[in-house]
Parts: C-alpha cells; structure tokens; sequence
C-alpha cells in the first residue's frame, strides 16, 4: 500500500504535486508540498482523469494504515519519523477545503489557550474603530468591545480620544506582510504608523512561517523584517501565532494604550486627527436613474459610473 505523490504537468498551477491515495473513493489531490512539516498543506480535489498516463512520481511512501474516518483520512507510513499525518475535508469561507496536516501542525494551528473575557485595562467596554477598507475584519466577539467602521489613515484598527488617534494596529497575514515588505508598501506604512502615539503590526502566523515561504528566501525575510525594525523601533512586528490570538493582543493592546497613553499629553502632542466621515449620499440611486433612462431610449451601461449629462437630464425632467 502505497501513497504516490507525482509531479503536476499543468504548469500554470500554484500546487506542484499530485496525490494518489491508496483508497476507494478518494479523489486524487493537487498538493502544495510532498508532506506537511511544520505548516497544514493545502490541497485541491480533481478528477481521476488528471492523473497523467505516464506519472513523474517524486516520491513513493510505503503506508502501514490509510483509513477514513469521517471527514478525514489518516495515513501513518511505515517510516519510524514523519509517519503520522491527516487529511481533512472541510468547509472554510463557505468553499470546500482540504488540508493535509500532522500532529505537529495541528498543535501549531491549534494552540491550547482561549481568549480571556475579562476587562482590558479596567475598561468596561472599549471602542474600537475598523478601517473602512479592511476586509474581513476582526469583530472582538469574544472580547468586550464594540467597533465602528471609518476610514483611518493608517492602519486597521485604532482607538480614539477626543477625536485623535491614540494607537493603531496593523494587521497581517504571512503573505501580506511578505508581499508589501518585497514591493516596499509596508515601509511607507510603517511610516505612517511611527508617527502616532503608539502603533504596532500583528501578524496573524509565526515568525518560522515566515522563513518557510516559498516565494521569498528566509534571508530576505529575515532582513527584511529586521531592517523595518531597526528603521521604525517605536512599531513592534508582533507574531501571535492565529488569527484569534492576534484578534485578542490587538484588543489588549489598544486597550492598554487607551489607559496609559490619552493623558499623556506630550505623547498625544503627535496624535493624528481622525478624519470626518464622509457624509451619506443622498439622491436617487444609480437603479433608478438607470431604469428612467432606458424608458426613454437613452443607452446607459449596466454598471460604473452614469454620465454627469445623464443626472442632469434626470434632475431636470423630476424637477418640481
């Protein structure tokens, strides 16, 4: 009984390798690596027909157990190290998923500790504000906070007192930090960020994630990091491991500047003023002005912007 991990013939895709599981039922894998070390591999079901007629194999591991049991199967190989792992199917983001993991990716993944409930910095209820344009934001359920959404000028999440930014938070995943690092954006935004009060990155992995990128050296990485640390020292690059972690030290770490920091006024000297919100439109949508367009034979696109000629012959024909 055999797994058989060959080389992907399609080029264009992002996942090298092919997995055969010795298995009835089981679909063969697109894979990201030939095992999971230290990070979850992520997978892709295909159709038995992408298994070439002529398969490069890579790799041939020997299994003493290839069971499913439930949404995943585990797999131990005949090797005394690295013999344990698991392959699970899951949902995520409304999607199917699947992950190829290890114990030791699993205990990483999924540290033994929970976020605490209690009050940060003797605030009974901290206000959080989100930046407008962060998707997928943390909403601090867990937490005993409520937010507001408003464009920030830096950052993703912040707290303000009269009407000054006293810390803002910068959040990240491992490809989003090492993507701006490599172009350069994260050096502006590190910028932006050491010229409030308090500031701070989070990053939502570990820092051996990191080092571990496929499309970044470690060297790179590591300098790269060190050099922003070196350049900005008032904006620490926080690791917290998961996404929940790095949702609870951004709660604890506003709060707590929120305590020390707003009555410093020498700090709040250099606080950024947050920005009005914009006011609400107002007028008829864009549904409307189309619909009265096209009854009176005026072409007008499906979507983007409506001409300003056209919302002026609206507002003259509705005009009192």
């Amino acid at each position: 009984m055999e797994l058989l991990i060959a080389k992907n013939p399609d080029s264009g895709s992002s996942l090298p390798y092919l997995l055969r599981i010795p298995l009835a039922g089981a679909p063969i894998l697109r894979a990201r690596d030939v095992w999971p070390r230290t990070n979850a591999v992520y997978c892709h079901p295909v159709a038995d027909e992408e298994w070439p007629t002529k398969p490069e194999i890579v790799e041939r591991i020997e299994l003493r157990v290839c069971e499913r049991r439930g949404a995943a199967i585990d797999i131990v190989a005949t090797r005394s190290r690295e013999n344990r792992s698991q392959i699970v199917f899951t949902k995520a983001r409304g999607r199917d998923m699947v992950f190829w993991q290890s114990p030791r990716t699993r205990t990483q993944s999924r540290p033994k500790t929970a976020p605490s409930r209690s009050k940060a910095s003797r605030i009974a209820e901290l206000e959080i504000v989100v930046d407008a344009h962060e998707r997928y934001a943390y909403s601090f359920t867990q937490q005993r906070a409520r937010t507001t959404k408003q464009a920030l000028p830096c950052g993703d999440y912040a707290v303000v007192s009269d009407g000054k930014i006293v810390a803002s938070v910068e959040r990240k995943s491992v490809a989003d930090l090492l993507s701006s690092m490599t172009s350069g954006r994260l050096r502006y935004a590190m910028a932006d960020l050491a010229s409030l009060p308090r500031a701070a990155v989070v990053v939502e992995d570990q820092y051996s994630t990191m080092l571990a990128s496929k499309f970044v050296s470690a060297k790179d990485a590591a300098d790269g990091l060190a050099e922003l640390q070196v350049r900005y020292p008032t904006v620490p690059i926080v690791f917290a491991q998961t996404r929940k972690l790095a949702e609870e030290w951004t709660f604890r770490y506003l709060a707590a500047a929120m305590t020390w920091i707003s009555d410093d006024a020498d700090a709040m000297n250099s606080a950024a003023t947050l920005p009005a919100k914009k006011p609400a439109k107002t007028g008829p949508s864009n549904t409307v002005i189309r619909a009265w367009a096209r009854e009176r034979g005026y072409a007008v696109a499906d979507r983007g912007a409506i001409s300003r000629e056209l919302r002026e012959k609206f507002a003259a024909d509705k005009a009192p």
